[in-house]
């Protein structure tokens, strides 16, 4: 059982090692919050809703179960 522990220690450090020389972004200091990771989200979902909204109003939800349901017929 050492064994595979001293192996795994020795891998781990040749990675390391290969991967500090070869220039890889390496960056063992933890986790880094975005600060503005979550509005670029928010926007893209508001932006999806405004679409949906705008599709609907378009088409009468009659014509759309309408179209829907003739669509899956027709891939059956």
């Amino acid at each position: 059982m050492w064994k595979l522990v001293l192996g795994f220690i020795v891998f781990a450090a040749i990675a390391l090692f290969v991967l500090m020389r070869s220039g890889g972004n390496i960056d063992l200091s933890g986790e880094k919050h975005d600060v503005t990771g979550g509005h670029a989200e928010q926007a893209a979902s508001d932006a999806a809703s405004a679409a949906m909204a705008a599709a609907s109003a378009v088409i009468p939800m009659d014509a759309a179960s309408a179209a829907s349901s003739a669509a899956s017929a027709a891939s059956h």
